[in-house]
């Protein structure tokens, strides 16, 4: 096996479909691979879904591995991706959920930054309703009411993983709207968040 993975032996057996070779490549890098991540995401629970997000992506894509000649820096390569891509989801998650939240009148006394920040909430608002209802309904929940994926998924009887689906491409909508309609510079921004942040 161990020949197999480094020259690449393995991913073409698990390219043609070999359940027998995923499962050979799953035992042999799970231990480091669930090490690596946790270094990184310094959680249990979002080590464990990147690891199960990245089999499962190796394998619906399999027919990518012909090609590959280190199955390991591939297998590593699409766990950190994934991890990343969660990493600035969470980013842009607490960002709406700090603009979306009700404020006091920290802005009492500088007009000009109260106008930027209630534009852009603005276009937060209509980034929301460019969603399909019941995507509007999981981020509305998630980023306004401030609920957890198993709340949200027990308050409107769907399961957790759909509500994850849904709420990651709704909080990608948004931050696309964002950027496309925002007349929002980085210093302005920067501005905003260090102004939530009093």
């Amino acid at each position: 096996m161990t020949g197999d993975i480094t020259n690449g032996g393995l991913a073409e057996r698990i390219a043609n479909g070999d359940r027998e070779a995923f499962a050979d490549m799953y035992n042999a890098y799970l231990k480091n691979l669930y090490r690596y991540i946790f270094l990184i995401a310094g959680s249990h629970e979002t080590s464990e879904e990147i690891i199960q997000s990245t089999f499962v992506k190796i394998w619906e894509n399999r027919e990518r591995l012909a090609g590959v000649v280190s199955l390991k820096s591939y297998v590593f390569r699409t766990a950190k991706n994934l991890l990343f891509d969660q990493i600035r989801r969470s980013q842009v998650e607490s960002r709406i959920l700090e603009l979306v939240t009700p404020q006091t009148e920290i802005y009492s006394d500088n007009s000009d930054s109260k106008i930027i920040y209630n534009q852009y909430l603005s276009i937060i608002e209509d980034a929301f309703n460019q969603l399909p209802n019941k995507r509007r309904q999981i981020v509305e929940l998630r980023t306004k009411e401030d609920l957890s994926l198993d709340e949200i998924a027990e308050t409107l009887k769907i399961s957790k993983s759909v509500v994850k689906k849904q709420l990651y491409r709704g909080l990608d909508t948004v931050r696309e709207y964002i950027k496309k309609h925002g007349e929002l510079t980085i210093s302005i921004l920067l501005l905003i968040c260090k102004l939530n942040n009093l």
